[in-house]
């Protein structure tokens, strides 16, 4: 089964990527059946997300139900199994030297998927994602054959990638699709109308070569679901703290610049930001994050996934060609922020999410039209 419009990402709930209240188990399984019962036929999982914990999870919400009633996504990639946390930066993928040598990339893969296959207790994916690759996973034939491996040993229908966690790898991920493109089906990268940069840069070179995409990140953080408002307060452990201050406030002034455009088609904020992304040829699923906001006043994740669950009934565009381009001008966040990846602002040996910008991505870079020196750079003042 292809993934459908809408998807519920199993960060949601707070459960494993600390946004909003941590919903507990049964609400969790139940916000899951609920997505499924409103028509929200995509779960995505990452056999990372609480050491498998979600893998688990996700199969007690799923069971019982017909296997070809919904697209089951799975992503591998940080290897939590034989790594030790790093910290904020998680888990190593499964590409450190550390680890192993390339000669092992495909058993590695070829296990990872098992192993989250039997905690969901299915027999196969429709969608694996390589998740959150360093440079050797962008640009390792022998991780792709790994890849590719996977599909022929029938543990997945189809095969994508998932930069991350942050934003940024745009050369990068060009670049996969250049090397790639035969084998990746799908790509999950981070767009809403207050973040069309970078990702918006990639969508060309997605197009051409076929890939399609998955947007997270849609609700930017919770706002476009409309109930975080200035003053809001976030929890200490809350991921939203970390971005920087005034951002709120900024995010609800351009809120209200675009729901006029929601009032006249009728949608709510999210609905608005998910057309937006859909408007975009290559976009063909959107995933925004489901979180339970801590405090009075604040819609439950119930409310939030029958919001999320009209998307699905979109059979055409809601915005015109002109409505898009203005609601993009009014989230323009070029060189908001650095950026992760290939970037001219790292000096340095490569790490695990950076590294300089070589020979090989200025010849992507030239070739699509980009400036790695403007246009992928933190400006002054931000």
């Amino acid at each position: 089964m292809q993934p459908t419009l809408t998807a519920y990402g199993t960060w949601s709930g707070g459960r494993f990527m600390h946004y909003g209240e941590k919903l507990d188990e049964t609400r969790f399984i139940a916000s899951i059946r609920r997505a499924y019962e409103r028509g929200i036929r995509t779960f995505m999982t990452a056999d990372v997300y609480g050491n498998g914990e979600s893998d688990t999870l996700l199969g007690q919400a799923l069971h019982g139900l017909p296997r070809d009633s919904y697209c089951l996504i799975g992503a591998v990639g940080h290897d939590f199994y034989k790594g030790e946390r790093q910290g904020s930066k998680g888990f190593p993928r499964f590409t450190s030297p550390a680890l192993r040598e390339s000669g092992e990339y495909a058993s590695y893969l070829r296990t990872a998927t098992q192993r989250s296959l039997e905690r969901i207790g299915a027999d196969r994916f429709d969608l694996v994602l390589l998740h959150n690759p360093d440079q050797t996973g962008y640009r390792s034939p022998v991780v792709w054959d790994g890849m590719a491996a996977l599909r022929e040993e029938g543990l997945t229908a189809q095969l994508g990638i998932a930069p991350g966690p942050a934003n940024g790898f745009t050369l990068d991920l060009i670049g996969a699709f250049e090397d790639f493109g035969d084998r990746i089906d799908w790509a999950m990268i981070i767009l809403n109308p207050f973040e069309p940069w970078p990702g918006g840069l990639c969508l060309k070179a997605a197009e051409k070569h076929g890939v399609r995409i998955i947007t997270r990140v849609v609700d930017y953080g919770g706002i476009f679901h409309d109930d975080v408002k200035p003053g809001h307060a976030f929890g200490a452990t809350d991921h939203r703290v970390y971005r920087p201050a005034g951002w709120v406030e900024a995010g609800n002034e351009k809120l209200e610049k675009l729901r006029p455009y929601a009032e006249r088609h009728g949608l709510t904020m999210l609905q608005l930001a998910c057309a937006w992304d859909l408007a975009h040829p290559a976009v063909q699923c959107v995933i925004p994050t489901l979180i339970q906001e801590v405090g009075e006043g604040a819609k439950s994740i119930d409310e939030k996934i029958d919001d999320l669950a009209v998307v699905e009934t979109f059979t055409a565009p809601k915005l015109t060609p002109q409505e898009v381009a203005e609601i993009g001008a009014i989230g323009n966040n070029k060189g908001c922020m650095a950026l992760k990846g290939g970037n001219t602002q790292y000096e340095g040996e490569a790490i695990t999410d950076q590294w300089p910008t070589d020979e090989k991505l200025r010849e992507i870079a030239q070739r699509w039209g980009i400036s790695p020196g403007d246009d992928l750079v933190r400006l002054p003042g931000h």
